[in-house]
């Protein structure tokens, strides 16, 4: 069944078609547990309420009946069709696995701070983390995290232009490890993206 390898967010069924009708269709798809729990929603020229009914016990979300409009065809599916879910969900959990990785990884770096060793590689390498964070996190919506992330990065590279001293860095730096781990111990539940409009 293409709809098993596909797996599209719904099906716009016609009730009437050759070889196997939309019915048919229909409970062959609720059979499959790959295809079960996409909405289908039926077309017909039969939209009589007895009709519609019989389409929904089948498990059809919706029936559009025919002749309809090309124009609002659109319309009257979204109004039928469950929104997915937000696709940056996913990605948002893979950046808390990353962020709580480089937390770890600027944990070490600050002992290495704390031990008198304020080479530029120590600090590069701190930097390139803090920019990938101030970045990502403000692609997925973690304002906070983006902001402390990016005054650590300001705060060193005034510290390598010799412009400041190192304690500035080391606030940042622990903020920055503070709000990571807080994050990651509550599983992503401290710092929250921003709501998306």
């Amino acid at each position: 069944m293409v709809a098993a390898a596909w797996m599209p967010d719904f099906i716009l069924l016609d009730v009437m078609m050759p070889m196997m009708d939309g019915p048919a269709t229909l409970v062959q798809l609720r059979q499959n547990p790959r295809t079960a729990g996409i909405p289908v929603i039926f077309m017909t020229a039969r939209a009589q309420a007895r009709e519609v009914d019989r389409f929904r016990s089948l498990g059809a979300v919706g029936v559009i009946q025919k002749p309809f409009d090309p124009m609002t065809l659109a319309a009257s599916v979204r109004s039928y069709a469950q929104p997915a879910g937000n696709p940056l969900d996913d990605l948002r959990v893979g950046f808390l696995q990353r962020l709580r990785r480089d937390a770890a990884a600027l944990s070490e770096e600050r002992l290495v701070l704390k031990d008198g060793n304020r080479s530029p590689d120590t600090l590069k390498r701190i930097r390139q983390l803090a920019h990938g964070l101030a970045g990502a996190a403000g692609i997925y919506g973690f304002a906070e995290i983006s902001d402390v992330a990016a005054a650590l990065e300001e705060a060193i590279v005034t510290e390598i232009d010799d412009i400041g001293p190192g304690e500035e860095t080391d606030r940042a730096l622990d903020s920055l490890v503070s709000l990571a781990q807080s994050c990651g111990d509550s599983g992503g539940m401290i710092v929250r993206p921003l709501q998306e409009a």
